[in-house]
């Protein structure tokens, strides 16, 4: 794949949108349409930036836009509907629908933590970085993004537990 100009970008992008989006939608919390929107900015960011990071880690650096962007998104007040409480029943659609169900449950309860929380636990948990990693990805100091990632995996704990358990 050649890695510099528009072609090496545009392989780039067709090679990693998946997984990107995926990204995207965990850091929004399962929000296709914002995590959509993420993905795109991040991805114009990406553009201007490529002559420069398309031979060092180009996907490092969209990871780090959309960390900070989904970090950043807390500051604001309102982004159109909210997600509701109660999912839809599922169609029964053979062994698929366990693990689609399990998805589903693991993304309403990651949509109920902080912007911050949110993105410190898909960065460390998910995409599988160091804490030094996720601090730099965030932009705040290693500390920081160890308590947003223990408290959001405390948060989901008591989430997880609450929706097997409600009255316990």
């Amino acid at each position: 794949m050649e890695k510099t100009g528009a072609d090496g970008f545009d392989g780039f992008v067709t090679a990693r949108w998946s997984a990107l989006f995926h990204l995207a939608r965990l850091l929004c919390g399962g929000d296709r349409h914002r995590a959509e929107d993420l993905l795109q900015e991040a991805l114009v960011k990406l553009w201007f930036a490529w002559p420069k990071v398309a031979d060092e880690a180009p996907e490092a650096y969209v990871r780090k836009i959309m960390g900070r962007a989904a970090a950043r998104s807390a500051r604001r007040r309102w982004w159109g509907e909210r997600p509701v409480d109660r999912l839809p029943e599922l169609a029964q659609t053979g062994d698929m629908s366990a693990a689609v169900a399990e998805r589903s449950r693991l993304e309403t309860a990651l949509a109920q933590l902080t912007p911050r929380q949110r993105a410190a636990v898909v960065l460390r948990y998910y995409q599988d970085l160091s804490e030094k990693q996720v601090a730099a990805v965030l932009g705040v100091p290693v500390g920081t993004a160890r308590s947003h990632a223990s408290r959001g995996v405390a948060r989901l704990r008591q989430i997880l537990a609450d929706v097997i358990d409600p009255v316990g």
